[in-house]
């Protein structure tokens, strides 16, 4: 009996480990705690997105060909049920970011948003790509235009090119929220907001007038919500 005792508590000691791990490499871990028996995978989004070129190695960053795997093989799983994601990003790599978004999108399990301290530029269609969003009372949200880095041949294929890249993502963004596509517009436009740039700073409660986010809370109505979406689902199936 002792020595099933041990074999028990080192069992524990072990998975602790291996949970702290996998935090700490990815940022991922599965809720499976509740007194709901439901599996819950917990995705964050941080720092800076990164797409196809690597940032220097003392910025917080998100990989995204570490996040697309990830989705498919929660979409593939049989155990998880449900997932979580945490943001707290000040955008990145469009491409990187438009492609998560999707993937989160698409998901055929339920899934919750939350902002924390924020989601600008292209971490705004992240946030509203899952099932039902929240925002804490001081998390904020950074709407503008399109930018780039490098250099920009000045000829009308290039403005068209911006166009399409600003299209697709206000198209998102209003197809996944309650904002129309000219109050977004106009939003990312504003001039006197940020300091020699355009656009609007939203923080928490009016991210959710605006329409963009579904209400203001924190990880315990986060998670609340998406235990009930769970039992919804369970219960229609």
């Amino acid at each position: 009996m002792a020595q099933d005792g041990e074999k028990e508590k080192d069992g524990r000691i072990e998975e602790e480990k291996h949970r702290d791990e996998r935090i700490e490499q990815t940022g991922q871990l599965t809720l499976d705690e509740n007194e709901q028996k439901q599996n819950i995978h917990l995705l964050t989004i941080i720092g800076e997105i990164e797409g196809h070129d690597n940032l220097s190695g003392s910025s917080k960053t998100t990989k995204y060909e570490h996040i697309l795997p990830q989705l498919a093989a929660i979409e593939d799983s049989k155990e998880i049920q449900g997932l979580l994601v945490l943001l707290n990003t000040m955008g990145g790599d469009v491409e990187a970011g438009l492609a998560i978004a999707e993937m989160i999108a698409s998901l055929s399990k339920p899934s919750v948003s939350l902002v924390l301290g924020g989601s600008h530029s292209i971490g705004v269609p992240i946030a509203v790509s899952t099932d039902y969003s929240y925002i804490v009372p001081t998390g904020t949200m950074v709407i503008h235009p399109v930018r780039m880095n490098g250099m920009v041949i000045g000829v009308p294929q290039t403005f068209e090119y911006f166009k399409l890249i600003q299209d697709r993502i206000t198209g998102f963004v209003c197809d996944h929220c309650k904002i129309n596509k000219s109050r977004l517009e106009e939003l990312m436009l504003e001039t006197g907001v940020l300091t020699k740039d355009v656009g609007t700073i939203l923080v928490g409660e009016e991210a959710v007038k605006n329409g963009i986010i579904d209400e203001v809370g924190g990880v315990d109505k986060a998670v609340r919500r998406l235990h009930q979406m769970i039992e919804k689902r369970k219960s229609v199936k």
